[in-house]
């Protein structure tokens, strides 16, 4: 690729183009890195060319619903940090913190816990320099030091709590379909019209020996359980804990869940890099046996609706109620509805709610009665 491809000139939509010209130069290109270039291109990325979130963007996140989301995060986070030890500086870290409404409704509700709210060191992990100026302004006036940082790497040692909210599902897959022969990867080339199309890899790939019927789907995160991996090892090594909220399956299982998502309505994934979401459902058990492998331990994953109705929302909702006007109570109403909607695609039962912490940490609020075992 020439440089004038990565240069600011080039609106979103030019990636197609950027896509196409690798493909046509390197052959087909796996599911991995087409999401990776949709997603976080420097220039042409989903993420770092656009504001995605609100009514007026793409999808519309739990904190963006309501500020209860991001208090009653912040209130766990307060309990939390007292079973841990309460350390005296604790390094809070938000993966992907979209537009700042989670970490700033989070810090004004730990100010009711003043001890815990003077030991935060506040640190955002975000590839977006649109969604990083929109994080400071939501941020400043919120009472911590702020830090930004491209990757976690650059998070200094210590102590940490890690919030992902939505973060898991953004990180890229690969695909590999049961053949005749064996299992292949599917990869991303070019059809006779020169659009982009889904085909297989020409080698079996040795190492993946499930048994599964002809023309299943198998999607491995390895982005993801990287991340977990590095994230359960920090927390074991320093004291911490990471509190995952995301859209998923609790079993490890077959089937294709890549989706796109445009103005609120899913569109084809190969039509329009750049310019819509893609994301996956996040496979809880993968990522719990990263966190196992790390010598970590594993709280849940639970349904968000359990969790969030365990940790008090319905209770914060009647108090917000309590001094709101008609419109505002009808408005908390619905609110609390979308978070806690048990029906089969419902975000309370859709979501799920997984944490990580050092072995031995036990009865954290909104997982009572879970399994805390390290198998």
């Amino acid at each position: 690729m020439d440089d004038a491809r990565d240069s600011d000139a080039h609106a979103p939509g030019d990636l197609l183009d950027d896509i196409r010209d690798i493909i046509i130069h390197d052959g087909p290109i796996s599911v991995e890195r087409f999401m990776a270039l949709a997603l976080t291109h420097p220039t042409k990325g989903y993420y770092t060319a656009r504001d995605p979130f609100g009514a007026a963007g793409d999808f519309t996140t739990s904190p963006e619903i309501s500020q209860m989301f991001g208090e009653l995060v912040g209130l766990w986070a307060a309990d939390f940090w007292e079973r841990i030890g309460a350390p005296a500086q604790v390094r809070l870290v938000e993966l992907g913190p979209g537009r700042g409404a989670l970490m700033s409704d989070f810090l004004r509700a730990a100010r009711v816990a003043p001890g815990f709210f003077a030991a935060l060191d506040v640190h955002l992990v975000e590839a977006s320099p649109k969604l990083a100026d929109r994080q400071s302004e939501a941020l400043a006036s919120c009472g911590r030091p702020v830090s930004w940082h491209r990757t976690i790497d650059d998070i200094p040692p210590g102590p940490a709590l890690f919030i992902a909210n939505e973060f898991f599902d953004a990180l890229p897959v690969r695909h590999f379909m049961k053949t005749h022969e064996g299992w292949r990867e599917r990869l991303i080339g070019l059809d006779d019209d020169g659009r982009l199309a889904f085909g297989l890899g020409p080698e079996v790939e040795p190492f993946l020996r499930a048994e599964a019927e002809e023309g299943a789907i198998l999607e491995i995160n390895v982005a993801a359980q990287r991340v977990m991996s590095q994230i359960a090892s920090r927390i074991v090594e320093q004291n911490g804990g990471l509190l995952a909220f995301d859209y998923g399956y609790l079993q490890t299982g077959f089937g294709e869940t890549l989706q796109a998502i445009r103005a609120h309505q899913f569109v084809d994934p190969l039509d329009e890099p750049g310019l819509a979401d893609l994301t996956t459902h996040v496979d809880f058990a993968a990522l719990s046996r990263a966190a196992h492998a790390a010598h970590a331990q594993v709280h849940g994953p639970v349904t968000q609706g359990d969790f969030l109705v365990n940790i008090g929302i319905v209770e914060r909702a009647e108090a917000l109620q309590g001094r709101a006007n008609s419109d505002q109570k009808t408005q908390i109403d619905t609110a609390l509805g979308r978070l806690t909607d048990m029906s089969e695609t419902g975000m309370g039962a859709m979501f799920k709610v997984l944490a990580v912490t050092r072995r031995g940490v036990a009865g954290l609020p909104g997982f009572e009665g879970t399994h805390d075992g390290t198998d």
